[in-house]
């Protein structure tokens, strides 16, 4: 009987040796760099990695834009609140017989004094950062209809 038991434990013996050798070939296969999850584990990393630069430049420029926008934001209000100044005190101009012809010129001089005095350099703004001349000029519609 002893010598049963010893020929059924040396074969189970031999038995979960061949099928550690089988799972050992097949995790070196599944932990492969090239072929296998290792590899599908470097890949994702390296993307993760990339994401994240992307990320982080394009929230650097979307600071700046911002940064930017809020510049020129504030500069169109300053310029819309002078441009309503010079239009209210142009309703203290007296009106003659040609008020029509007039009236244009005037308005265009307005909007350029209002421009010329925006672009003058401010303490926190430099002179590159702003545009040469008028952005925005008046048309007298009468002289554009044809009769």
């Amino acid at each position: 009987m002893d010598i049963i038991a010893d020929i059924l434990l040396a074969a189970g013996a031999l038995g979960a040796g061949f099928y550690c050798l089988v799972l050992s070939r097949r995790l070196k296969r599944f932990n492969d760099l090239e072929k296998g999850v290792g590899g599908a584990v470097a890949v994702l990393s390296a993307q993760v990695d990339d994401l994240n630069k992307s990320l982080q430049t394009a929230q650097q420029v979307s600071d700046g834009s911002s940064k930017a926008l809020q510049q020129l934001t504030g500069r169109a209000e300053t310029v819309a609140q002078r441009l309503e100044l010079m239009m209210a005190s142009m309703h203290d101009i007296p009106e003659a017989g040609g008020a029509a012809a007039v009236k244009p010129d005037i308005e265009d001089e307005a909007m350029a004094a209002a421009y010329d005095a925006d672009s003058q350099p401010g303490a926190e703004e430099s002179e590159d950062a702003k545009p040469s001349g008028l952005m925005f000029v008046r048309h007298n519609r009468s002289q554009n209809r044809v009769a």
